[in-house]
């Protein structure tokens, strides 16, 4: 027959079950096996053949024939999984049960109605008729029986893995195979790396695809703060009832690390031959990051003995999670880290040949699956940051930044970036990491220094703050914190960098920008606070620092004298209706930018983008410590108000000045961006919304740290001038070596203690990762479009 024919069979089939008023009993094998006796479809087929319209058709008006053909399709799994597919006929109808399990079940996730149904045991669907279902098996939900089957398949010899077998008449047994032997990959827990087999490659990737179409039902609930809805799909695959957990999680995890998408250093490799690895290792990124979720979304802590047995009563434990937060081995460590720096590095490198290394494509799930490592495993985040390897994740990631902050399709990119290098700027050696030397010289659209990695990391949120979109606006806080965390580590700051941080600080310190939303104060706070550090922590070092701030004294002076009556705050507000820009771009000094670099581009008309729920104030994402004398970290309660250089009493609005409730107090409410936006039109539009008063400039104005700053302007400026008048001088040079030799020693007020805002988890924050996480998933699988056009809840989906 040929492959025509067997489509045409095929798609006969499918008219039939959509035209057929009656059911169809289950026992009519001759009905049901046209749907998976076909050898030649691919899943591209099976997405094309059955058209959604007839899959909501059916589910409508033949309800039972679309429980048959779900409950026959899991039946043949089950019975594949069962048998090991000894045969290639078997293996192919495994295959198409698996296309087509992946197209229907979306459409039975939309309809609050069905998504109860593979919940649900199916009385009688034919179960007289089979004898090879036991008695205990037939009692198990639909869903378990698929997921247990999914899993054994994973591990079937001939199928997805290398048979062990000794000769040729020996059989392995499905039900007696040890599947830790099996594992796909060397790496973590694991020494040999099999052969490579595209065909079990392709095998996986198509179990895989199912798989994370089970584990999608999450799409279509919809966004809510009540982060314990668990996801019955995942909960059950990642608990003790799925035998294979633990070779599954180490193969899935292996797969990605071990991966190396240049082939062996030959350019063109990649166009030679498709890459079956690759699609294997974005299904195997994919379902890493959906199933490593907080149990019902609650912030993973190490429960302490009291804890425990509550612990053992509080649910199933993921085991995913479970084994994430348990590798301790350095050497796994070691080969995770390495991984994921290689393919996240992997889009930066350029070569002289136009296409000749293969570039991939899902650097989102890469930082996901860092952050979840990160967030589940301490030590491994300690790990990371013990040597300069953390370097070499910092580096692509502000090449991410730099590169997606002109383009609104990629805001949830920003996000994570952001979320992780707060995550590491809470512990001091990723301060003290920064100060290694850049050299790299990745292409970057952004000024030609030489310096630190801190200087890269301060000119790239430069240019993301003054020449990004405008719904980068809530990230500032988060940048701006990042910068204060890592000031008391940095030994020298270049020119380059310093300038760019007093650009930032006469930006933000315009009366206008200030008057203007209740919270662009707190910017101006985080960089004295900065240069506070700077100087009271790292003033030998920091010539270029103490230089530019001498050079734009004025910027401090006119902070101090900052107008409040009623009539300076109603000019200054004039002033900006007419300059809407957010950050004046003037005196920024804009220099070449680095050779080879493109400059970044908003997004082509067109391109899709998914939703996000708006992120926490930056108070709600962080939580004060203070650094004591011997390194160790305290956190701050929040009633503690004396710790800090610009004592935090609470300020009218409430909150403490330096952190923003910025209008969340209903923070467990979440909006789509339409909504945000909406809220914040609409708002605009009302004058009684929020107005400046000299009540309100007062309560921050007395409370700017500036006493440090005035102090140095005091003792340094008379110095400079004379021997600028002295010598004749113009020539910087001669000024800063002055200054490199100057000493403040007993002239500064006392040092205040270090304070580190570090991330903490929140409701707010896990829901924004969820919705993120599945927005990515969703756009990245197009071929086939699983989930495209179906009535998606977690999101809405919005074109450029």
């Amino acid at each position: 027959m040929g492959s025509t024919d067997s489509k045409l069979n095929f798609r006969k089939a499918v008219i039939q079950l959509t035209t057929k008023t009656q059911p169809v009993e289950a026992t009519d094998d001759a009905f049901w096996d046209q749907f998976w006796a076909d050898t030649t479809t691919t899943v591209q087929d099976v997405f094309a053949l059955v058209p959604a319209a007839e899959i909501r058709a059916v589910r409508e008006e033949s309800p039972s024939n679309l429980a048959t053909l779900c409950y026959k399709a899991v039946e043949k799994m089950v019975q594949g999984a069962e048998s090991g597919c000894p045969t290639e006929r078997e293996k192919q109808v495994i295959l198409n049960c698996t296309r087509i399990l992946s197209r229907i079940l979306p459409y039975i996730f939309e309809d609050q109605d069905w998504r109860g149904f593979f919940w649900s045991t199916v009385p009688g669907a034919g179960r007289a008729g089979t004898d090879e279902l036991d008695d205990d098996d037939g009692a198990r939900p639909l869903a378990e029986s698929l997921l247990l089957a999914i899993a054994d398949l994973l591990f079937c010899p001939d199928f997805t893995v290398h048979s062990h077998r000794r000769g040729p008449d020996s059989v392995e047994n499905m039900q007696s195979i040890d599947s830790c032997e099996y594992i796909w990959e060397a790496g973590v827990g694991f020494a040999q790396s099999p052969p490579l087999n595209y065909i079990h490659d392709l095998n996986r990737t198509e179990l895989l695809r199912l798989l994370l179409t089970c584990f999608s039902e999450a799409m279509y609930l919809p966004s809510s703060s009540d982060n314990n809805v668990l996801n019955p799909w995942v909960t059950f695959f990642c608990s003790t009832e799925n035998r294979h957990a633990l070779p599954l999680f180490t193969s899935l995890l292996n797969v990605v690390c071990a991966y190396d998408p240049v082939g062996y250093g030959i350019p063109y490799n990649h166009l030679l031959f498709s890459d079956y690895r690759e699609q294997l290792v974005e299904q195997a990124v994919q379902i890493l990051i959906v199933t490593l979720e907080h149990d019902g979304g609650v912030p993973h802590r190490t429960p302490s003995p009291s804890s425990m047995e509550e612990q053992e009563s509080a649910g199933p434990e993921n085991l995913f999670v479970n084994y994430l937060s348990r590798i301790h081995r350095e050497e796994d460590y070691d080969f995770v880290l390495k991984g994921l720096a290689r393919l996240l590095t992997n889009p930066l490198t350029q070569t002289y040949l136009p296409n000749s290394t293969k570039k991939i494509q899902f650097h989102q799930e890469l930082l996901v699956l860092f952050w979840k490592l990160c967030d589940f495993n301490k030590k491994f985040l300690f790990f990371v940051l013990k040597s300069s390897d953390v370097l070499d994740i910092l580096v692509p990631i502000l090449f991410y930044l730099n590169d997606a902050r002109a383009d609104q399709s990629r805001v949830g990119l920003m996000h994570i970036g952001v979320f992780i290098l707060l995550l590491l700027s809470g512990e001091r050696n990723f301060g003290v990491r920064l100060n290694k030397p850049y050299s790299v010289h990745v292409p970057m659209d952004i000024p030609v220094f030489t310096g630190t990695h801190a200087d890269l990391l301060i000119v790239v949120f430069h240019k993301i703050i003054t020449t990004g979109h405008q719904r980068l606006q809530p990230l500032f806080d988060c940048l701006l914190t990042i910068v204060v965390n890592v000031s008391p580590y940095l030994k020298s700051l270049s020119m380059v960098a310093a300038n760019k941080l007093l650009h930032l600080l006469e930006a933000f310190s315009t009366s206008w920008f200030l008057f203007s939303v209740a919270q662009n104060h707190h910017l101006v706070f985080f960089l004295l606070e900065a240069f506070n550090n700077i100087i009271q922590y790292q003033f030998d070092g920091n010539c270029n620092l103490v230089y530019a701030i001498i050079r734009k004294r004025n910027v401090f002076h006119q902070l101090a004298n900052l107008p409040s009556d009623p009539a300076s705050i109603q000019k200054a507000l004039q002033r900006k209706r007419k300059s809407p820009d957010v950050i004046s771009r003037t005196s920024s000094q804009e220099t070449v930018s680095m050779e080879g670099s493109h400059p970044a581009v908003p997004a082509e008309p067109g391109t899709l983008k998914t939703s996000l729920v708006a992120i926490p104030g930056i108070d709600k994402l962080t939580e004060k410590s203070q650094v004591s004398e011997d390194g160790t970290m305290v956190s701050v309660s929040k009633g503690d108000s004396t710790h800090t250089a610009h004592s935090d009493q609470t300020a009218v609005a409430g909150t403490s000045d330096t952190e923003s409730n910025s209008g969340r107090e209903n923070e467990d409410v979440f909006y789509t961006e339409s909504e945000m936006e909406r809220r914040r039109l609409s708002s605009a539009s009302s004058t009684s919304f929020w107005a400046p008063t000299q009540e309100w400039v007062h309560s921050w104005k007395c409370k700017l740290p500036l006493q440090t700053i005035m102090r140095l302007l005091q003792v340094l400026v008379p110095q400079v001038e004379k021997i600028c008048i002295d010598k004749g001088l113009t020539d910087e040079s001669e000024i800063l070596k002055f200054l490199q030799h100057g000493t403040l020693v007993g002239l500064l007020p006392v040092p205040h203690p270090i304070l580190i805002r570090k991330y903490q988890a929140n409701a707010g924050t896990a829901m924004w990762f969820r919705t993120y996480m599945w927005g990515v998933v969703y756009l990245r699988n197009v071929d086939p479009p699983i989930w495209y056009d179906t009535d998606v809840r977690l999101f809405e989906i919005q074109r450029m």
